[in-house]
């Protein structure tokens, strides 16, 4: 076995290779402006470093969200090209979960991310490895009173530390944790989610309300 993993549904853009036993190489990358530049440069250094071809990975792992449109949708087509080019399986995961799973925290917590417009995306977790909501966006003003007292995982807390208090590690979100994850639930026989979009709201682009179609004479 030989995972890749990418997520871009948050600032940092991230990818490793996952062998079944641990993580063989990773790199990651914090430029929420410039993720379609820096995915496949930030693959082929991941290659390097294992001393692999990309000929070599049997099945890819892709963070579906939630996430900004733009960032979310270039880690997603650049893992459905590589399923199709490899003929390898392309495995979803909510990008909370790689969070969730990367904070080792054994009780009750919530794992939060930017989603901008002064909101976070979220979920709560019983433990690293169990998501007992769906994934949601929210300011965190309105969802303080019933977060109160769990530790919040993610960069959700330290933007909003008024509403979000207890601030926990990690930051940002690691394809090595994605694959770790994902390798476990292969070798349990556990469904993923397909490689779609979770977007849980519309882009920020949108046709201007004015716009005036014009047609041919």
């Amino acid at each position: 076995m030989l995972l890749l993993a990418v997520d871009t549904a948050t600032p940092a853009v991230t990818v490793a290779l996952h062998d079944g036993r641990s993580v063989v190489a990773e790199a990651d990358q914090v430029d929420a402006r410039r993720h379609g530049e820096l995915l496949l440069p930030t693959v082929d250094r991941v290659l390097s470093e294992a001393g692999l071809k990309l000929a070599a990975v049997t099945g890819v792992v892709v963070g579906v969200g939630p996430g900004p449109y733009t960032g979310l949708r270039v880690g997603l087509a650049t893992a459905e090209i590589f399923g199709l080019a490899l003929g390898v399986p392309v495995h979803g995961l909510c990008t909370l979960d790689g969070l969730a799973y990367a904070s080792g925290l054994a009780g009750p917590f919530v794992v939060a991310t930017d989603a901008r417009r002064k909101e976070v995306y979220w979920a709560r977790y019983d433990d690293a490895r169990t998501r007992v909501t769906e994934p949601a966006v929210d300011r965190p003003a309105d969802i303080a009173d019933e977060l109160a007292g769990l530790p919040v995982v993610g960069a959700g807390a330290l933007l909003y530390p008024d509403s979000l208090p207890d601030a926990r590690g990690p930051e940002h979100q690691s394809a090595g944790a994605l694959a770790s994850l994902a390798a476990g639930m292969l070798a349990a026989g556990q469904d993923f989610l397909p490689p779609l979009p979770l977007y849980l709201r519309r882009p920020d682009a949108q046709v201007p309300k004015n716009y005036k179609v014009v047609t041919p004479k």
